[in-house]
């Protein structure tokens, strides 16, 4: 809990100056942005060598797993992948000030090296359909990806579905009952 409520204060510092989140939804950081991205945890493998988490931004919800996993898995690595430099400093601040097991990689995610992570976590980055290429670049082959998703979720499920294939458990989301969580493994493209 300490270390949630020191990057709390992280967020809160930095994102005057960086946006790492909406403004309006400061006052709601907790609930909006915290808990939201440590649903998300429940979901992951008992055991994993690798987190990658792409589009980290401001570090949702790939710092605050890396957080929870300090704890609970706490010989997992964790690749954050984003391509803001402003982002990409505040990530390693966060990362060093919380003594995370984090490494954070400048770049585009298509454009970085493969990371074949046994977990790629993503959040309010791209629908599915556009999501599920970049995943499967950095996915494990008997990996798991852990998604946030809103409203839109079984539009973009059905839309995805038309090019991919994959194993899908959805789930409620406690902060949003709009919102889904997916746990998405084989990811493999459907032919022409």
């Amino acid at each position: 809990m300490e270390r949630l409520q020191g990057f709390a204060a992280l967020v809160e510092k930095w994102t005057p100056r960086i946006n790492l989140i909406a403004r309006g939804t400061l006052d709601d950081l907790w609930n909006r942005h915290i808990v939201d991205s440590a649903q998300i945890y429940a979901f992951a493998p008992e055991s994993y060598g690798t987190w990658a988490d792409l589009g980290s931004g401001g570090g949702f919800p790939g710092i605050v797993a890396a957080i929870i996993a300090r704890e609970r898995q706490p010989g997992a690595d964790f690749v954050l992948i984003e391509s803001d430099q402003r982002k990409c400093a505040f990530l390693r601040t966060a990362a060093r000030e919380l003594d995370l097991a984090a490494t954070v990689i400048a770049g585009r995610i298509e454009s970085v090296a493969p990371q074949k992570a046994d977990v790629v976590s993503a959040r309010a980055l791209a629908p599915l359909g556009v999501l599920l290429p970049l995943i499967d670049r950095h996915l494990a082959p008997d990996g798991r990806a852990l998604i946030h998703k809103g409203r839109r979720a079984p539009q973009e499920m059905a839309e995805a579905r038309e090019h991919w294939s994959f194993a899908l458990e959805d789930h409620p989301s406690i902060t949003d009952p709009d919102a889904r969580l997916l746990d998405i493994q084989r990811i493999l493209p459907r032919g022409p």
